[in-house]
């Protein structure tokens, strides 16, 4: 069978949180709500194969220059089917199409973006604004995953890199194993 990928929709939504929230069970994702998957649903892509989730994954942006890869499933019959490059090379071309700069992920299979191009760099030079979800994780204070990161463009006059910016950050502040 073909399987499509696609913008999510609101009617996606308790399929890809049945998927994402078996996952946060074994502590491998964190959990999402309804509710935040209602706010965050036009950063979705969903892969279907028929009436089936196959798999699914989100592109937020975090700054006019960069934006994380978010909850990325996929079904687990369905793994090592190509679904998850599959939806990552999408959220990439949504991000360049966006002229983003820099793409990341927070991640416990680097192995799988390191294949797609992503390189292994220290916590701290992401932006403190993407660890706002961490402060809810039950491995906040002792995180085991590998941030990746990949360049998809030249940085443009005028554009400041986001391991500096801080504008949007005043009320948070990394633990401290996220400080290089």
């Amino acid at each position: 069978m073909n399987v499509v990928i696609r913008r999510a929709t609101l009617k996606d939504i308790p399929a890809m949180l049945g998927l994402i929230n078996a996952y946060a069970a074994r502590q491998i994702m964190l959990p999402r709500t309804e509710f935040e998957m209602a706010e965050n649903i036009r950063d979705f892509v969903v892969a279907f194969e028929g009436d089936e989730l196959a798999g699914c994954g989100a592109l937020h942006f975090y700054t006019p220059s960069s934006g994380e890869i978010r909850s990325l499933a996929v079904a687990p019959g369905r793994k090592e089917s190509g679904i998850g490059r599959r939806i990552v090379e999408a959220l990439e071309t949504e991000a360049r199409d966006n002229d983003l700069e820099l793409f990341f992920a927070f991640t416990y299979l680097p192995a799988f973006f390191a294949k797609l191009g992503f390189v292994e760099v220290d916590r701290g030079e992401l932006p403190l604004k993407a660890w706002k979800d961490c402060i809810r994780c039950p491995k906040f204070q002792a995180c085991d995953e590998v941030a990746m990161l990949k360049q998809l463009g030249v940085n443009r006059p005028n554009r400041t890199p986001f391991a500096v910016i801080a504008s949007d950050n005043e009320n948070i502040s990394a633990p401290p194993h996220f400080k290089h």
